[in-house]
């Protein structure tokens, strides 16, 4: 994602009620049971990074890592248990790595999607590839070039198909690939049209057996939800939005949560719930992560936000955290961080 975009924020106003109903301003505080338990120094620093990812089940947390330095991108592996760094991909000189911080809209890595039964990562690169790391050889195997000039950013993975769907978001015209785990080929692409900059987070929803993109506004075409059949590699439904997503996180009973503050209904894009105002008080929504250890959804920005996926109710704050990226592992319920020049801090409830 692009993280510059947002320093003008996706405002996602923390006042989400069921049916539209506004919250007062003085329900948002800090939450004062959520805890920072940790801070996991990297080596070198942290200079630059974008999406992280958790596998709960193997106990591992992975980070897009771009650090200062054009050809030095990693991805930064840490156990979710101990809360220790463990190692880097790629783990010595020679070996195939990443473009680092090569320049605005080139550099990465970018998006992570984890595919555990396969012990691999799928990673999108600023050079406009896909990189295929195995997590056994702790090392990048294959390169898949998705035809752009510019990044190959937000992944998100069909385990019916075996296709991971990775958007290419500042090509003119923007596309989205569609990308074989079988094969490691590309199997197509779906254009936007020339208007469109930007395409966001996406999520595999198995009801339907759609992937649903969040895609921000465009001139003056309102922001959507876009429905995309994987396998036919078509654009099947479009819900609008009155508001610009980018993040965006499936949670329970179809309940689809963007950074802009609209849940809507992942079957057919019905509104659910509405943001509200409340005065200066606003988040931008870079990452959602729903966490079905204790069903909220946590939103990355400079102050992680916290929301009841039942009753869509805003919790409050966990503060000082410092990011624009967030991960959950729904094993522990520890919330992880990444923060510039720090590490990666984890938060816990009490």
């Amino acid at each position: 994602m692009n993280y510059k975009r947002l320093l003008t924020p996706v405002v996602f106003v923390l006042a989400i009620s069921t049916l539209a109903t506004s919250v007062p301003a003085q329900n948002l505080r800090v939450l004062p049971d959520y805890k920072q338990i940790a801070t996991i120094p990297l080596p070198g620093g942290l200079a630059g990074f974008d999406i992280s990812w958790v596998d709960s089940d193997n106990g591992r947390y992975y980070l897009a890592d771009r650090t200062a330095t054009k050809g030095t991108g990693r991805i930064d592996v840490i156990d979710t248990q101990t809360m220790k760094f463990l190692y880097a991909i790629p783990q010595k000189d020679g070996d195939p790595g990443f473009v680092g911080n090569a320049g605005a809209n080139i550099s990465g890595p970018n998006g992570v999607v984890a595919i555990p039964y396969l012990n691999q990562l799928y990673v999108g690169d600023g050079d406009s590839t896909v990189k295929v790391v195995d997590l056994v050889a702790k090392m990048v195997v294959a390169t898949i070039s998705t035809g752009g000039k510019k990044r190959a950013d937000e992944l998100a993975y069909d385990p019916l198909d075996h296709i991971v769907m990775i958007t290419n978001p500042d090509d003119s015209p923007a596309y989205v690939t569609f990308i074989s785990t079988d094969t490691q080929k590309v199997l197509g692409t779906l254009t936007y049209s020339p208007e469109q900059r930007g395409l966001e987070q996406a999520v595999w929803n198995a009801q339907t057996k759609r992937f649903l993109m969040s895609v921000p506004a465009a001139g003056s075409r309102a922001g959507t939800v876009d429905e995309i059949d994987p396998v036919a590699m078509q654009m099947t439904n479009r819900f609008f939005l009155s508001c610009s997503p980018a993040g965006l996180a499936l949670g329970p009973l179809q309940r689809t949560m963007t950074s802009c503050g609209t849940v809507i209904d992942g079957r057919n894009g019905h509104t659910l719930a509405q943001s509200q105002g409340y005065g200066d008080l606003t988040i931008g929504g870079d990452e959602i992560w729903f966490n079905p250890g204790d069903n909220r959804y946590y939103f990355g920005s400079t102050n992680v936000g916290v929301v009841d996926a039942d009753t869509h109710f805003p919790l409050g704050f966990v503060t000082d955290a410092g990011g624009h990226s967030v991960a959950v592992d729904s094993q522990t319920n520890r919330i992880f961080v990444p923060v510039t020049g720090v590490g990666v801090k984890v938060f816990a409830q009490k």
